[in-house]
């Protein structure tokens, strides 16, 4: 619940750092020329020089920008923006917490009810909450995203800095809202749901908002992001439809660690940012070479030790299920992402990560029985 609750995501605050803040860097915007000065770090004055549109190759694409990745199509259609700083291609991993904390509970039945609640669950941990945490990411990260990407919506100017705040807060309070439903909905004593809502939301500020920060780090930050997109709609997944166990939580905290390493993937591609302004993240600290290695490491050494855990627990079915699905992760980790993170990671996390999401269910579905 980035990121539910944000993740629950991935929370409040995907990441990198926007709700009400001490104090906003001021921005000047001209048709040519975007000046950004960092009022909350020590980097130096940042003068970039924006371009009208994204990177030339496919002249920007208007699906690319529903979806909110990059080589985006600029857009004047305020509602289109809006989604886009949601960054829905950002939302299925929560989504998928939730089916795999539905399975995980051993008390999900293909009723009227029960499915309804699943998808009120993943409302509140994709488009609200991971919505929220993305929206948030990006109003703390305009100052990165002025040099790395600064045709932007934010940094563009193509939203208001007040039409931002107002999708944060609508995004916060609406996935909160629906977390209550929840609890109220299920008959729980404790607001369990609602709590790991507000969990997830301050992970997500903190991530990206000033003092802590924690994307600054990236050990850190990357860990918080991954037990945002794994663990915490897992937790609510299950918490809905049965009980939350000590087992359970350790398993999928170990589970984030492979989070940790599907995190830094994307950190590559803002290397230059990030060294700008001084955010620790691995591929700054350790360079590309290393970095590339400790987030492939990350990945398989996690699901390798989960399949040795389902073995030791008497599933061997399911630990040779897992094995299966680690394999072509590692074929399509040498053929596309270790050759180079940054011109191949698209291509790599749309190739590789299915089978890691399929993994967790598998996981999940092992822990049911």
């Amino acid at each position: 619940m980035a990121s539910l609750l944000y993740c629950s995501a991935s929370i409040a605050v995907s990441a990198q750092s926007r709700c009400r803040i001490r104090s906003l860097p001021s921005m000047a915007v001209s048709r040519r020329r975007l000046v950004v000065r960092a009022g909350e770090t020590d980097a130096r004055e940042v003068k970039p020089t924006a371009p009208e549109s994204a990177p030339a190759g496919s002249g920007g694409s208007s699906f690319n920008q529903l979806l909110g990745i990059k080589g985006a199509a600029q857009e004047t259609n305020k509602w289109k923006i809006r989604l886009q700083l949601t960054k829905p291609v950002t939302w299925p991993p929560l989504v998928w917490g939730v089916v795999c904390g539905a399975a995980a509970s051993g008390n999900f039945h293909w009723n009227v009810e029960d499915v309804a609640k699943s998808i009120v669950c993943m409302l509140m941990s994709g488009p609200f909450l991971t919505g929220y945490t993305q929206t948030l990411n990006d109003w703390y990260d305009r100052e990165i995203d002025a040099i790395n990407e600064p045709y932007r919506p934010i940094p563009s100017g193509a939203i208001s800095e007040t039409e931002v705040i107002t999708q944060i807060w609508v995004l916060l309070l609406g996935g909160l809202g629906l977390a209550a439903l929840l609890d109220v909905w299920a008959g729980h004593k404790f607001p369990i749901v609602f709590y790991l809502a507000v969990g997830g939301s301050l992970l997500s500020y903190i991530y990206s908002a000033p003092p802590l920060k924690l994307k600054q780090n990236g050990w850190i930050g990357n860990f918080a992001l991954g037990a945002s997109y794994i663990s915490l709609p897992w937790w609510a997944g299950q918490a809905l439809f049965g009980t939350l166990t000590p087992d359970i939580i350790v398993l999928t905290i170990l589970y984030s660690i492979a989070g940790l390493g599907i995190a830094i993937v994307n950190d590559f591609k803002s290397i230059e940012g990030d060294r700008a302004l001084g955010l620790q993240s691995l591929p700054v600290v350790f360079g590309m070479d290393t970095a590339k290695w400790i987030c492939v490491g990350a990945i398989d050494i996690t699901q390798l030790s989960i399949a040795g855990y389902l073995l030791g627990a008497g599933k061997p079915l399911y630990a040779l299920a897992l094995l299966g699905l680690i394999i072509p992760q590692v074929v399509f980790q040498f053929k596309y992402f270790l050759k180079d993170p940054v011109k191949y990671d698209v291509k790599y996390q749309a190739s590789a990560q299915p089978f890691l999401v399929l993994g967790l269910l598998v996981t999940a579905l092992a822990t049911s029985h």
